[in-house]
């Protein structure tokens, strides 16, 4: 394992935070923010507890999440593809790296920014609404799963756009409302019967839920289920990144 490899791809993505800190980090926590004073306060302090917890702390996983899935995307996105754009990564391809390593800086570096910013969101949490974590470690080990997960979805998505426009796309179109109809404000049991059965073909919302169990014990779903999906997504994602780089899919064009 070349550890040097990693550490330069690593600390070079991660700089990119610290010279962009407004937009990678303020301007989420603001966003979220104004949800949990909009749909925690104004809205919250006038619905009834869901599973016995109040309504501004019920939405506290998914907001996380919200903010941790795009931003997981969007980070492992752009890492890769800047360096496709400017052709800096025939000089990365070329060096004495392995794919694995290659990953591990990328993933690595945009996982950890993910990650930070879901904690400070969570911080964020409790000045609005008082809550507590039933399961710390597997909120931990969730909210790693969940990051690397898109990371590697996201370093996927950068791979295969041939523009910018491509990268907005996915995170925009298909991940935000995935995750708004993914049971972030609402618990899937409040649903009539047919809509309860349409959401579960919704993929967030085994994340959302397995999250949630993590800080209340309570789930709509099956949290082995919850899991075992994310799983099976993340190495998913693996072995298409391993054929791209085997095949130089719009690698060495």
């Amino acid at each position: 394992m070349n550890i040097h490899a990693i550490r330069a791809i690593y600390v070079f993505e991660l700089s990119r935070t610290w010279r962009t800190l407004f937009q990678s980090i303020a301007s989420p926590v603001l966003s979220t923010s104004l949800y949990f004073i909009v749909f925690g306060s104004a809205i919250g302090s006038r619905m009834e507890t869901i599973d016995g917890i109040s309504y501004g702390a019920f939405i506290v996983p998914g907001l996380i999440l919200l903010t941790v899935l795009s931003e997981s995307v969007s980070n492992a996105s752009f890492g890769i593809y800047l360096p496709r754009f400017t052709g800096t990564i025939y000089e990365v391809m070329s060096a004495p790296i392995s794919v694995a390593e290659i990953l591990c800086g990328y993933v690595g570096a945009a996982a950890t920014k993910s990650m930070i910013l879901g904690l400070i969101i969570l911080a964020t949490a409790r000045i609005f609404v008082p809550f507590e974590i039933v399961h710390p470690f597997w909120m931990i080990a969730f909210l790693v799963l969940i990051a690397v997960t898109f990371c590697l979805f996201g370093f996927v998505l950068g791979i295969w756009a041939d523009g910018f426009e491509k990268l907005q796309i996915v995170p925009l179109m298909i991940i935000t409302p995935l995750t708004f109809l993914g049971g972030t404000f609402y618990s899937i049991s409040m649903l009539p019967p047919f809509w309860q059965t349409v959401t579960l073909f919704n993929p967030i919302v085994y994340l959302v839920n397995g999250f949630r169990w993590a800080f209340y014990g309570v789930a709509d779903v099956n949290v082995g289920v919850s899991l075992g999906m994310t799983i099976i997504f993340m190495l998913t994602c693996i072995g298409v990144i391993w054929w791209m780089f085997r095949t130089g899919y719009r690698l060495r064009q």
